[in-house]
Protein backbone atom coordinates (compact mmCIF):
# COMPACT_ATOMS: atom_id res chain seq x y z
CA UNK A 1 0.00 0.00 0.00
CA UNK A 2 1.04 3.55 -0.39
CA UNK A 3 2.61 4.82 2.70
CA UNK A 4 -0.36 7.30 3.87
CA UNK A 5 -2.68 4.20 3.67
CA UNK A 6 -0.08 2.42 6.03
CA UNK A 7 0.05 5.25 8.44
CA UNK A 8 -3.41 5.58 8.75
CA UNK A 9 -4.29 1.94 9.20
CA UNK A 10 -1.22 1.89 11.55
CA UNK A 11 -2.91 4.66 13.33
CA UNK A 12 -5.83 2.76 14.05
CA UNK A 13 -3.88 -0.10 15.11
CA UNK A 14 -2.21 1.42 17.53
CA UNK A 15 -5.24 3.22 19.40
CA UNK A 16 -7.17 0.12 19.35
CA UNK A 17 -4.70 -1.41 21.84
CA UNK A 18 -4.43 2.02 23.79
CA UNK A 19 -6.99 3.43 26.43
CA UNK A 20 -8.56 6.14 25.58
CA UNK A 21 -7.17 9.01 27.36
CA UNK A 22 -3.84 7.80 25.26
CA UNK A 23 -5.51 7.48 22.00
CA UNK A 24 -3.87 10.76 20.43
CA UNK A 25 0.11 9.92 21.32
CA UNK A 26 -0.86 6.37 20.33
CA UNK A 27 -1.71 7.07 17.01
CA UNK A 28 1.11 9.46 16.44
CA UNK A 29 3.42 6.43 17.12
CA UNK A 30 1.41 4.25 14.99
CA UNK A 31 1.10 6.55 12.17
CA UNK A 32 5.06 6.65 12.09
CA UNK A 33 6.04 2.73 13.03
CA UNK A 34 3.57 1.31 10.30
CA UNK A 35 5.45 3.25 7.63
CA UNK A 36 9.26 2.17 8.80
CA UNK A 37 8.76 -0.92 7.10
CA UNK A 38 8.86 0.63 4.02
CA UNK A 39 12.34 1.77 4.35
CA UNK A 40 13.56 -0.90 2.57
CA UNK A 41 12.52 0.52 -0.59
CA UNK A 42 15.97 2.35 0.03
CA UNK A 43 18.29 -0.66 0.15
CA UNK A 44 20.57 -0.67 -2.54
CA UNK A 45 24.12 -2.30 -4.12
CA UNK A 46 24.31 0.34 -7.33
CA UNK A 47 25.98 -2.51 -9.16
CA UNK A 48 23.04 -5.18 -8.47
CA UNK A 49 19.59 -3.58 -9.59
CA UNK A 50 18.08 -6.53 -8.83
CA UNK A 51 18.94 -6.68 -5.20
CA UNK A 52 16.43 -3.89 -4.11
CA UNK A 53 13.62 -5.48 -5.79
CA UNK A 54 14.40 -8.89 -4.07
CA UNK A 55 14.55 -6.97 -0.61
CA UNK A 56 11.49 -4.70 -1.12
CA UNK A 57 9.04 -6.47 0.78
CA UNK A 58 11.54 -9.01 2.34
CA UNK A 59 12.62 -9.24 5.91
CA UNK A 60 11.21 -5.80 7.18
CA UNK A 61 7.99 -7.09 6.44
CA UNK A 62 8.50 -10.55 7.95
CA UNK A 63 6.13 -11.51 10.66
CA UNK A 64 9.51 -12.49 12.55
CA UNK A 65 11.00 -9.36 12.28
CA UNK A 66 7.89 -7.53 14.11
CA UNK A 67 9.49 -7.70 17.68
CA UNK A 68 12.74 -5.78 15.70
CA UNK A 69 10.83 -3.12 14.37
CA UNK A 70 8.32 -2.21 16.85
CA UNK A 71 11.45 -1.85 19.04
CA UNK A 72 13.28 0.34 16.30
CA UNK A 73 10.34 2.61 16.33
CA UNK A 74 9.93 3.22 20.21
CA UNK A 75 13.71 3.72 20.05
CA UNK A 76 13.00 6.78 17.68
CA UNK A 77 10.24 7.69 18.96
CA UNK A 78 10.82 7.89 22.45
CA UNK A 79 12.55 11.23 22.72
CA UNK A 80 9.33 12.80 21.27
CA UNK A 81 6.70 11.12 23.23
CA UNK A 82 8.29 10.16 26.14
CA UNK A 83 5.85 12.66 28.28
CA UNK A 84 2.72 11.11 26.98
CA UNK A 85 3.70 6.99 26.71
CA UNK A 86 5.54 5.14 29.19
CA UNK A 87 8.18 3.00 27.19
CA UNK A 88 6.09 0.07 28.06
CA UNK A 89 2.93 1.58 26.36
CA UNK A 90 5.12 2.84 23.29
CA UNK A 91 6.54 -0.48 22.05
CA UNK A 92 3.02 -1.59 22.40
CA UNK A 93 1.42 0.95 20.32
CA UNK A 94 4.24 0.34 17.64
CA UNK A 95 4.12 -3.64 18.04
CA UNK A 96 0.28 -3.28 16.82
CA UNK A 97 1.14 -0.63 14.04
CA UNK A 98 4.15 -2.22 12.41
CA UNK A 99 2.57 -6.01 12.92
CA UNK A 100 -0.08 -3.94 10.07
CA UNK A 101 2.48 -3.51 7.27
CA UNK A 102 3.28 -6.77 5.95
CA UNK A 103 -0.28 -8.00 6.83
CA UNK A 104 -1.73 -4.92 4.53
CA UNK A 105 0.52 -5.11 1.90
CA UNK A 106 0.00 -9.09 1.31
CA UNK A 107 -3.73 -8.34 0.41
CA UNK A 108 -2.39 -6.09 -2.49
CA UNK A 109 -0.74 -7.65 -5.70
CA UNK A 110 2.99 -7.38 -5.44
CA UNK A 111 3.96 -10.17 -2.75
CA UNK A 112 5.14 -10.32 0.21
CA UNK A 113 7.49 -12.16 1.90
CA UNK A 114 5.56 -12.97 5.32
CA UNK A 115 7.58 -15.99 6.57
CA UNK A 116 11.10 -14.99 5.64
CA UNK A 117 13.79 -16.30 6.75
CA UNK A 118 11.65 -19.73 7.01
CA UNK A 119 10.37 -19.27 3.10
CA UNK A 120 10.48 -16.66 0.32
CA UNK A 121 7.45 -17.25 -0.53
CA UNK A 122 5.94 -14.11 -1.99
CA UNK A 123 1.90 -13.69 -0.18
CA UNK A 124 -0.54 -11.92 -2.37
CA UNK A 125 -3.81 -12.39 -2.26
CA UNK A 126 -4.33 -9.95 -4.92
CA UNK A 127 -7.87 -8.12 -3.41
CA UNK A 128 -6.90 -4.37 -3.33
CA UNK A 129 -4.61 -2.24 -5.55
CA UNK A 130 -1.83 -0.72 -3.78
CA UNK A 131 -3.59 2.40 -4.06
CA UNK A 132 -7.29 2.93 -3.75
CA UNK A 133 -8.31 6.53 -3.40
CA UNK A 134 -11.58 5.39 -1.81
CA UNK A 135 -10.24 3.17 0.72
CA UNK A 136 -7.67 5.57 2.19
CA UNK A 137 -10.35 8.67 1.78
CA UNK A 138 -12.92 6.54 3.93
CA UNK A 139 -9.84 5.34 6.63
CA UNK A 140 -8.08 9.09 6.65
CA UNK A 141 -12.06 10.43 7.38
CA UNK A 142 -12.66 7.65 10.43
CA UNK A 143 -9.55 7.70 11.93
CA UNK A 144 -8.94 11.72 12.03
CA UNK A 145 -12.36 11.75 13.36
CA UNK A 146 -11.57 9.05 15.54
CA UNK A 147 -8.42 11.15 16.76
CA UNK A 148 -10.12 14.24 17.01
CA UNK A 149 -13.14 13.15 19.04
CA UNK A 150 -11.32 10.40 21.40
CA UNK A 151 -14.00 7.75 20.16
CA UNK A 152 -12.79 4.42 19.59
CA UNK A 153 -16.48 3.67 18.21
CA UNK A 154 -14.88 5.33 15.30
CA UNK A 155 -12.00 3.32 15.28
CA UNK A 156 -13.91 0.43 14.83
CA UNK A 157 -15.60 1.73 12.24
CA UNK A 158 -12.43 2.40 10.15
CA UNK A 159 -11.49 -1.90 10.51
CA UNK A 160 -15.15 -2.31 9.57
CA UNK A 161 -14.40 -0.40 6.61
CA UNK A 162 -11.33 -1.89 5.48
CA UNK A 163 -12.38 -5.54 6.06
CA UNK A 164 -15.54 -4.25 3.84
CA UNK A 165 -13.03 -3.60 1.57
CA UNK A 166 -11.38 -7.21 1.88
CA UNK A 167 -14.46 -8.75 1.22
CA UNK A 168 -15.45 -6.61 -1.34
CA UNK A 169 -12.16 -7.41 -3.39
CA UNK A 170 -12.26 -11.42 -2.47
CA UNK A 171 -15.85 -11.18 -4.19
CA UNK A 172 -15.18 -9.40 -7.68
CA UNK A 173 -11.85 -11.25 -8.09
CA UNK A 174 -13.39 -14.79 -7.68
CA UNK A 175 -16.03 -13.37 -10.22
CA UNK A 176 -13.29 -11.63 -12.53
CA UNK A 177 -11.62 -15.30 -12.06
CA UNK A 178 -14.34 -17.51 -13.25
CA UNK A 179 -15.07 -15.67 -16.43
CA UNK A 180 -11.40 -15.82 -16.98
CA UNK A 181 -11.72 -19.52 -16.96
CA UNK A 182 -14.82 -19.64 -19.02
CA UNK A 183 -13.17 -17.75 -21.52
CA UNK A 184 -10.42 -19.93 -21.35
CA UNK A 185 -12.13 -23.12 -21.62
CA UNK A 186 -14.01 -21.48 -25.01
CA UNK A 187 -11.39 -21.19 -26.57
CA UNK A 188 -10.03 -25.11 -25.73
CA UNK A 189 -7.30 -24.28 -23.54
CA UNK A 190 -6.78 -25.99 -20.39
CA UNK A 191 -5.06 -23.08 -17.93
CA UNK A 192 -1.56 -24.35 -16.15
CA UNK A 193 -1.75 -21.47 -13.84
CA UNK A 194 -4.11 -18.49 -13.47
CA UNK A 195 -3.83 -14.89 -12.05
CA UNK A 196 -6.03 -12.13 -11.94
CA UNK A 197 -5.02 -8.65 -10.25
CA UNK A 198 -6.77 -5.34 -9.40
CA UNK A 199 -5.70 -2.75 -11.48
CA UNK A 200 -4.71 0.62 -10.06
CA UNK A 201 -7.09 2.57 -7.89
CA UNK A 202 -10.21 0.16 -8.05
CA UNK A 203 -11.49 -2.79 -7.33
CA UNK A 204 -13.93 -3.34 -10.48
CA UNK A 205 -11.08 -3.41 -13.51
CA UNK A 206 -9.55 -6.35 -13.46
CA UNK A 207 -6.29 -8.04 -15.04
CA UNK A 208 -6.39 -11.90 -15.71
CA UNK A 209 -3.09 -13.86 -16.85
CA UNK A 210 -3.22 -17.44 -17.66
CA UNK A 211 -0.82 -19.52 -19.06
CA UNK A 212 -1.47 -21.89 -21.93
CA UNK A 213 0.89 -24.46 -23.75
CA UNK A 214 3.68 -22.64 -23.19
CA UNK A 215 2.24 -19.03 -23.90
CA UNK A 216 0.77 -16.18 -21.22
CA UNK A 217 -2.68 -14.83 -22.05
CA UNK A 218 -3.95 -11.02 -20.97
CA UNK A 219 -7.54 -10.28 -20.46
CA UNK A 220 -9.07 -7.00 -19.03
CA UNK A 221 -12.21 -8.14 -16.73
CA UNK A 222 -14.62 -5.52 -16.13
CA UNK A 223 -16.82 -6.84 -13.13
CA UNK A 224 -19.82 -4.07 -12.45
CA UNK A 225 -22.08 -4.31 -9.60
CA UNK A 226 -25.21 -4.10 -12.07
CA UNK A 227 -24.24 -5.03 -15.47
CA UNK A 228 -22.31 -8.25 -14.80
CA UNK A 229 -18.99 -9.31 -15.87
CA UNK A 230 -17.53 -7.54 -19.02
CA UNK A 231 -14.31 -9.43 -20.87
CA UNK A 232 -11.63 -7.14 -23.08
CA UNK A 233 -9.98 -9.75 -24.53
CA UNK A 234 -5.60 -8.71 -24.88
CA UNK A 235 -3.07 -10.35 -26.17
CA UNK A 236 -0.51 -13.39 -26.12
CA UNK A 237 3.15 -14.23 -25.92
CA UNK A 238 5.47 -17.02 -26.29
CA UNK A 239 6.78 -17.69 -22.88
CA UNK A 240 10.53 -17.30 -22.02
CA UNK A 241 12.03 -20.91 -21.17
CA UNK A 242 15.43 -20.04 -19.26
CA UNK A 243 16.52 -23.16 -20.30
CA UNK A 244 15.96 -23.56 -23.89
CA UNK A 245 16.86 -19.62 -24.64
CA UNK A 246 19.52 -18.71 -22.49
CA UNK A 247 20.85 -22.35 -21.35
CA UNK A 248 23.86 -21.52 -23.05
CA UNK A 249 24.84 -18.60 -20.47
CA UNK A 250 24.69 -21.06 -17.62
CA UNK A 251 26.82 -20.30 -14.55
CA UNK A 252 27.20 -16.42 -15.91
CA UNK A 253 25.87 -13.51 -14.00
CA UNK A 254 23.41 -12.81 -16.67
CA UNK A 255 21.65 -16.14 -16.53
CA UNK A 256 21.78 -16.20 -12.50
CA UNK A 257 20.20 -12.41 -13.09
CA UNK A 258 17.32 -14.23 -14.68
CA UNK A 259 16.88 -16.98 -12.38
CA UNK A 260 16.44 -14.14 -10.10
CA UNK A 261 14.43 -12.22 -12.20
CA UNK A 262 11.80 -15.65 -12.94
CA UNK A 263 11.18 -16.22 -9.83
CA UNK A 264 10.39 -12.66 -8.30
CA UNK A 265 7.86 -13.00 -11.77
CA UNK A 266 6.54 -16.31 -10.59
CA UNK A 267 7.69 -17.75 -14.11
CA UNK A 268 5.45 -15.12 -15.84
CA UNK A 269 8.96 -13.88 -18.20
CA UNK A 270 7.91 -12.48 -21.76
CA UNK A 271 9.92 -10.55 -24.41
CA UNK A 272 8.99 -6.83 -24.42
CA UNK A 273 7.29 -6.47 -27.51
CA UNK A 274 9.38 -3.36 -29.01
CA UNK A 275 12.42 -4.56 -26.96
CA UNK A 276 13.28 -8.03 -27.66
CA UNK A 277 16.57 -7.57 -25.15
CA UNK A 278 14.10 -7.00 -22.52
CA UNK A 279 12.92 -9.66 -20.78
CA UNK A 280 9.57 -8.52 -18.43
CA UNK A 281 7.24 -9.68 -16.52
CA UNK A 282 3.96 -10.10 -18.01
CA UNK A 283 1.80 -9.78 -14.93
CA UNK A 284 1.77 -6.36 -14.61
CA UNK A 285 1.31 -3.35 -17.86
CA UNK A 286 -0.32 0.15 -17.71
CA UNK A 287 -2.99 -1.70 -19.55
CA UNK A 288 -5.09 -4.62 -18.53
CA UNK A 289 -5.09 -6.07 -22.21
CA UNK A 290 -1.73 -5.07 -23.31
CA UNK A 291 1.33 -7.81 -22.94
CA UNK A 292 4.09 -4.75 -23.09
CA UNK A 293 5.62 -4.85 -19.50
CA UNK A 294 5.58 -2.56 -16.87
CA UNK A 295 9.41 -3.98 -15.46
CA UNK A 296 11.94 -6.25 -16.83
CA UNK A 297 15.63 -6.63 -17.15
CA UNK A 298 17.31 -5.71 -20.28
CA UNK A 299 19.99 -8.61 -21.73
CA UNK A 300 23.56 -7.95 -23.05
CA UNK A 301 24.65 -11.43 -24.30
CA UNK A 302 28.35 -9.81 -25.26
CA UNK A 303 28.64 -8.68 -21.46
CA UNK A 304 27.14 -11.80 -19.28
CA UNK A 305 29.41 -10.96 -16.34
CA UNK A 306 27.37 -7.84 -15.39
CA UNK A 307 24.38 -7.63 -13.31
CA UNK A 308 21.00 -7.20 -16.02
CA UNK A 309 19.62 -3.59 -15.74
CA UNK A 310 15.98 -2.83 -14.40
CA UNK A 311 14.12 -1.12 -16.21
CA UNK A 312 10.68 0.77 -15.86
CA UNK A 313 8.42 1.13 -19.11
CA UNK A 314 5.46 3.91 -17.52
CA UNK A 315 3.24 5.25 -20.53
CA UNK A 316 1.12 7.15 -19.05
CA UNK A 317 0.30 9.11 -21.61
CA UNK A 318 -3.22 10.29 -22.85
CA UNK A 319 -4.17 7.82 -25.35
CA UNK A 320 -3.17 4.74 -22.65
CA UNK A 321 -5.58 6.75 -19.78
CA UNK A 322 -8.13 7.09 -22.14
CA UNK A 323 -8.08 3.63 -22.82
CA UNK A 324 -7.80 2.54 -19.27
CA UNK A 325 -10.73 4.96 -18.54
CA UNK A 326 -13.03 3.77 -21.31
CA UNK A 327 -12.25 0.01 -19.52
CA UNK A 328 -13.06 1.26 -16.35
CA UNK A 329 -16.50 2.91 -17.34
CA UNK A 330 -17.67 -0.84 -19.14
CA UNK A 331 -17.81 0.69 -22.58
Amino acid sequence: MDPLTHGIVGAAASQSVAKKELMRPAAAAGFVAAMLADLDYYIHIPSDPLFNIEVHRQFTHSLIFIPVGALVASLLLWWFLRKHLTFRQLYICSFAAYATSGLLDSFTSYGTQLLWPFLETRYAWNLISVVDPILSTGLIVLVGLGVHQNRKALITASWCWLFLFFAFGFLQKERGKSALEELASQRGHSTEEIVVKPTIGNQFLWRGNYIYNGRVFTEGIRTGLFNGVKIYEGESAELIALDKDFGNYKGTTLYNDLKRFERLSEGFLIRHPDKPEVIGDARYSMLPTSLVPLWGVETDTTNTDTHLPFLYFRDASEEVRNEFLEMLRGK
